[in-house]
C-alpha cells in the first residue's frame, strides 16, 4: 500500500495547530507504525508558526471547505455524489434528528462537509478516525454512514464535557451509527464516556510523550531563597485555564520577592488579561511571549524556577484533560504548581510530583512564595515527576493499542 491509496480518513478539526502537539505526535507516530492515511481538516492553518513534528508527517492532507458559501460549485458535486451512495438517506436521517436538538449553521456546515468527504475521499477508504467526539466526529459519522465504514474517535476534554449528553450517546451507541470504538486520553473522561456507550468500547489512551524528541533535563545548581524566582506557563489565554486568577495571585506576592513570570500562547482573552496585569502594576514583572513551537517552549522550561497551570472548570463546562505540557514540564524536571481539576491528579500527586492547589488567587499565591522560599522542595518533586514520566506516560504503549484497534477497525 502507497500513500496514494489510503485506507483511512483522519479527520481534524484544523492542521496544523500549535495547540495540538497532541495530534501531531500521535499522527506521526501512527505513520511510523505503519498506518496508512490522509489527513482531512474541518479548517485551514490560522497559527503563524508550525512545530518540527508537523514536518515530519508525511501523509497527505486535504482541507474541506470551512464554510459551505466558500465553494458552493465543489459542494454542489459532493452533494450529487453523495445522494447517490447506498448510505446517504440513513446520513441524511440522522443529520436531519440532529438537527431537530441543534439547529445550527454549524451542525449544516458538518452536513455538508460530511458530503465533500464522503464524495471525495479514495475508494480505497475503509474507515474514518476523528480527533475530537464533537465537530469532528460528526462530520466522520455522517460521512461513514454515506459510504457504508465504520469509523471511530479519540475525544479530549471540551468535545466531552461541553457537547450534549444526547449527542455523545447517540456516538456511542451502534443503533444510532456509534463509533466502532473511541479512546481518550484521561481516566476522567472514559469513565464519563463509558457510562454513556451502549455499545461502543471505549479505551484509556494516554497520550504520554516521546522523550526521544525532547533534550535530557538541565543540571541546575540549588538557588537561595533570595535568588530571582522566574516562573513560567504554556497555555491558551482562555476561561479554563485560570490565568486571570494566576494573575490576581501574582498582586498579592509580597512585594520583598524578586519573581517575574513568562507566559508562552496566544487565545481570545489575550487583551484583557494584558490589561488586567497591567491595572495590577505588574507590566515589568512579566513577559508575554505569544504562540511559540515546541523548541523554544523546552527552552523557555529549562530557564525557568516553577511551571503554573492553574487549571479550573470553565462556566461552560468546558475544562482541561490531561494537558502535555504537564508532562513536558517534567521532562526537564521543571517542578509544576497546577490545581486537582479533571484528570490533572491522575499524572501529578500533590506534594509527591508536584502541587495542586485551590485555584483562588490567595491560595496560589502562598504556594507560589512556598516554592520561591523552600529551593530544595521543587526539585525534589521534579525528581519524582520525571520517574513518574518514564514509568507511566511514556507514548508507545498507547500509540500499540491505538494501531491495532485501527487495524482491527479496517479489516
Amino acid at each position: 500500500m502507497t500513500q496514494s491509496t489510503p485506507s483511512l480518513a483522519v479527520v481534524v478539526k484544523g492542521w496544523p495547530r500549535l495547540s495540538e502537539t497532541f495530534i501531531a505526535q500521535e499522527l506521526v507516530a501512527l505513520e511510523e507504525a505503519g498506518i496508512d492515511f490522509e489527513v482531512w481538516s474541518l479548517r485551514h492553518p490560522t497559527d503563524h508558526k508550525t512545530h518540527p513534528l508537523h514536518d515530519r508527517l508525511k501523509a497527505r492532507v486535504r482541507y474541506l471547505p470551512e464554510y459551505l458559501q466558500d465553494d458552493p460549485k465543489r459542494l454542489r458535486a459532493a452533494r450529487k455524489g453523495a445522494q447517490a451512495m447506498p448510505g446517504y438517506a440513513r446520513a441524511h436521517a440522522l443529520f436531519e434528528a440532529d438537527l431537530a436538538r441543534d439547529r445550527t449553521p454549524n451542525r449544516y456546515r458538518r452536513f455538508g462537509q460530511a458530503c465533500v468527504l464522503a464524495h471525495e475521499a479514495p475508494v480505497t477508504l475503509r474507515g474514518l478516525y476523528a480527533h475530537f467526539l464533537h465537530t469532528p466526529s460528526s462530520v466522520a459519522r455522517y460521512a461513514a454512514v454515506m459510504r457504508g465504514l465504520p469509523w471511530s474517535f479519540s475525544a479530549h476534554a471540551k468535545d466531552i464535557w461541553t457537547s450534549p449528553d444526547w449527542e455523545l450517546a447517540e456516538k456511542l451507541a451502534p443503533a444510532t451509527a456509534g463509533a466502532a470504538f473511541g479512546a481518550t486520553c484521561t481516566q476522567f473522561g472514559a469513565r464519563h464516556l463509558q457510562g454513556l456507550s451502549t455499545g461502543s468500547p471505549v479505551d484509556l489512551v494516554y497520550h504520554g510523550l516521546d522523550l526521544g524528541r525532547f533534550p535530557q533535563p538541565p543540571h541546575k545548581t540549588l538557588r537561595k531563597a533570595g535568588d530571582p524566582f522566574h516562573m513560567m506557563s504554556v497555555g491558551r489565554l482562555v476561561e479554563k485555564k485560570g490565568f486571570d486568577r494566576l494573575i490576581a495571585a501574582l498582586a498579592v506576592l509580597p512585594t520583598g520577592l524578586d519573581w517575574h513570570w513568562t507566559h508562552i500562547g496566544g487565545g481570545a482573552l489575550k487583551d484583557a488579561m494584558k490589561a488586567a496585569a497591567d491595572a495590577h502594576g505588574l507590566g515589568a514583572r512579566i513577559t508575554w511571549r505569544g504562540a511559540c513551537d515546541q523548541p523554544d517552549v523546552i527552552e523557555a522550561m529549562r530557564g525557568a524556577d516553577l511551571f503554573v497551570l492553574p487549571s479550573r472548570i470553565a462556566r461552560d463546562g468546558d475544562r482541561d484533560g490531561l494537558p502535555n505540557v504537564l508532562m513536558e514540564a517534567a521532562s526537564q524536571k521543571l517542578p509544576i504548581l497546577s490545581t486537582p481539576v479533571s484528570a490533572i491528579p491522575e499524572f501529578i500527586e500533590t506534594e509527591v510530583h508536584g502541587v495542586l492547589s485551590a485555584d483562588d488567587p490567595a491560595s496560589l499565591a502562598l504556594e507560589m512564595q512556598r516554592f520561591a522560599h523552600e529551593p530544595a522542595l521543587g526539585p525534589r518533586m521534579a525528581d519524582a515527576a520525571f520517574a513518574r514520566l518514564t514509568r507511566d506516560f511514556l507514548m508507545h504503549p498507547g500509540i500499540t493499542h491505538l494501531a491495532t484497534r485501527l487495524r482491527g477497525m479496517l479489516a
